[in-house]
């Protein structure tokens, strides 16, 4: 091949060997699955299920094969060019940074207390007697600073690998638990849509697992030491261990919907506490044990997504940062320390400055502010900022990547096939439309 890869092969050598998959490397996977299914997800795919049975139980599969396609796409973005996602966004245009700057502290700020307090309810629950849910919610955020602050990627990694065990475990448990009705879960393979489900649908193949996480998977990649493409195959692997993991969390999730809520017509309420409603149904069903199980798996969800975003949004943050620093450098015509600033750069890439001056200020800002909000409603203005820019950070991703993947940018043998520009095209489209419904049903 003649083109340059980027990634440490020069035009006219021939084509890096990839690595042979194997189960042995898989982690940044499940860095993802934990982290991008959250409280919420899984609250709405209960009610899909509560609402609608197994029928869209397809829609949650096809959900799982487009994030498999998005999060490939992030992947062999850096490993195909050796630049981070954010360089990347940098290519096309200012706009992508001013974008990426405020949706990043808004969206951090609000986030920060949405996370502290979903992880904070299922300890309330579980110790009636406690904390009151603020103070809960002060010690989990405490937490996950303390543990990300200090931590590096390969403690971090395990500590994800136990959260996505016993979310698997627990949830899967308990859909058994429930006694599944295997035909009627096969019957929901085949697609229809129900009168009033479309935007379950949309809500189920777009929604679940997707999150600014999977921008982020790309650094966790190279946290892990894959760096060049000859790590394609691995990343691969490990890319669709995370969403057929996520796939069994939502299968099962809309199995106990399907099971314990459609059947006998039992309503949750809306967000996460929908899952402390569950809990009490499963007490009522199953007794104690396994409700007290099910408030642990809620807690192990919600920390873990806690604990993901705390560790590689900061991660994203530092990388923005620094290269905005670089950048200056070379404007202002600077030549001492460019090599310095350089390595420093390529090392927030890799991950391996998860102490620096911006990774740690992300931290306390994901920390420290929201605690604010835990006291005070959300200010509206604020409330009405952060629903617009999430909505819009999907299709974003989306397209930018389907962009970056068809241009010069991308060496031309890891440029996207046709598959995957019909994935990233399709998802670009669906994310669009869930954006729009999304800012039409913030309370403007």
């Amino acid at each position: 091949m003649a083109e340059s890869t980027g990634s440490g092969t020069a035009a006219g050598e021939a084509e890096p060997r990839l690595r042979k998959a194997s189960w042995k490397y898989v982690g940044p996977g499940i860095v993802v699955a934990a982290t991008g299914v959250g409280a919420g997800d899984l609250v709405a795919t209960l009610i899909a299920g509560s609402k609608f049975g197994y029928t869209l139980l397809w829609a949650a599969i096809i959900g799982c094969l487009v994030k498999i396609s998005l999060a490939e796409a992030t992947g062999r973005w850096h490993l195909a060019t050796g630049r981070t996602l954010f360089e990347g966004w940098r290519s096309l245009g200012q706009w992508t940074t001013y974008y990426f700057a405020v949706y990043v502290v808004i969206w951090g700020f609000v986030y920060g207390a949405t996370a502290m307090s979903s992880s904070a309810l299922p300890l309330v629950a579980l110790f009636p007697d406690g904390p009151s849910l603020k103070v809960w919610a002060v010690l989990c955020g405490l937490l996950g600073l303390a543990f990300v602050w200090f931590n590096r990627y390969a403690v971090f990694e395990k500590a994800m690998t136990i959260v996505i065990g016993m979310k698997f475990l627990i949830v899967v448990y308990v859909a058994i638990r429930v006694a599944p009705d295997l035909g009627n879960a096969v019957a929901g393979l085949v697609p229809a849509l129900p009168d009033g489900s479309l935007l379950y649908t949309l809500g189920l193949i777009g929604g679940v697992g997707g999150t600014i996480t999977m921008a982020a998977y790309g650094y966790w990649v190279n946290s892990k030491g894959w760096t060049d493409i000859s790590w394609l195959k691995v990343m691969r692997l490990d890319n669709r261990v995370a969403y057929i993991t996520t796939g069994v969390f939502v299968v099962a999730m809309m199995i106990i919907g399907a099971e314990l809520l459609h059947s006998t017509n039992i309503a949750l309420t809306s967000g996460d506490r929908g899952l402390i409603d569950l809990g009490k149904v499963l007490e009522d069903k199953f007794g104690a044990v396994t409700a007290n199980l099910f408030l642990i798996g809620f807690f192990a969800t919600s920390f873990g997504a806690l604990m993901g975003v705390w560790h590689g949004v900061s991660l994203m943050f530092a990388d923005f940062v620094e290269r905005l620093r670089r950048e200056r450098a070379g404007a202002g015509g600077g030549t001492g320390g460019g090599a310095a600033e350089g390595d420093m750069v390529e090392e927030v890439a890799a991950g391996k400055r998860e102490k620096s001056v911006p990774f740690r200020a992300y931290l306390l800002w994901l920390t420290f502010p929201p605690m604010g909000l835990l006291f005070l409603d959300e200010p509206f203005g604020l409330v009405i900022a952060y629903g617009v820019l999430g909505a819009f950070f999907m299709p974003f991703l989306a397209l930018t990547l389907l962009w970056l993947l068809n241009s010069s940018r991308t060496p031309k043998q890891w440029r996207n096939g046709i598959v995957s520009n019909v994935m990233l095209a399709g998802a670009g489209l669906l994310f669009l439309i869930l954006c729009v419904q999304q800012v039409r049903d913030l309370p403007w």
